[in-house]
């Protein structure tokens, strides 16, 4: 029986932290701080996209997002390509690849086709499906906070992605839970399940301050 838990032999350089945490969390604002339970900064990440892709291709643009640690050495790489904006077309949904060091790839983030809710499957190295995620029927953050759902799969809740409500900010804040003794790899592939979901769904469109879907 294949496990995406706890193997301490297999832990990529410099995601060791990610072995003694249950809970993160990042801020967005064009910057991004993810940090842990306790509100201290673990790693920080920048979106490596030129200003013409951002305004053209707004939330759907292809980009590379470079994720380092305190000493700025980059320890998490992911990759999103350019793909389709609609659920009309479900051979080219969205996806990425997640990169840990960078240049060795340790998992995909793959959109599951669904007409209405925001569904995607979590993959290890080898295309084995490990995890899945259900976000609501509407994925709008009005008032309140958004839940994805994490599960394993057998179908047991094993985790969950929220956007937290910020009120009338130009900052997002993103928490995820999940398991202890799941396998570091897979929590920096729902790390990067998170970021994903955030330009998906809640990327600001131009300086209008309104959010943007893929869906949309």
């Amino acid at each position: 029986c294949l496990s995406f838990f706890s193997n301490p032999a297999a832990v990529p350089p410099g995601l060791e932290y990610l072995t003694q945490v249950t809970i993160i969390g990042f801020e967005t604002n064009n910057q991004y701080e993810i940090k842990n339970s306790m509100g201290q900064k673990i790693f920080h990440a920048k979106e490596t996209t030129d200003c013409c892709t951002r305004n053209i291709c707004g939330p759907v643009r292809s980009f590379d997002l470079q994720i380092k640690d305190n000493f700025d050495q980059e320890v998490i790489h992911l990759i999103r390509p350019y793909r389709c904006t609609s659920c009309c077309f479900p051979c080219c949904l969205q996806e990425m690849e997640v990169q840990a060091p960078p240049g060795n790839t340790i998992g995909y983030i793959k959109q599951d086709w669904h007409m209405f809710k925001p569904k995607f499957s979590l993959y290890d190295m080898s295309k084995t499906k490990a995890l899945s995620i259900e976000g609501p029927l509407c994925a709008i953050s009005c008032c309140g906070d958004v839940d994805f759902d994490v599960t394993s799969k057998d179908g047991h809740s094993v985790g969950r992605i929220s956007k937290q409500w910020t009120g009338l900010t130009d900052t997002d804040n993103f928490g995820i839970n999940f398991p202890m003794d799941l396998d570091v790899r897979m929590k920096a592939v729902l790390l990067g399940a998170s970021f994903l979901i955030d330009f998906m769904f809640f990327e600001q469109t131009g300086g209008s301050g309104l959010q943007s879907s893929v869906f949309g």
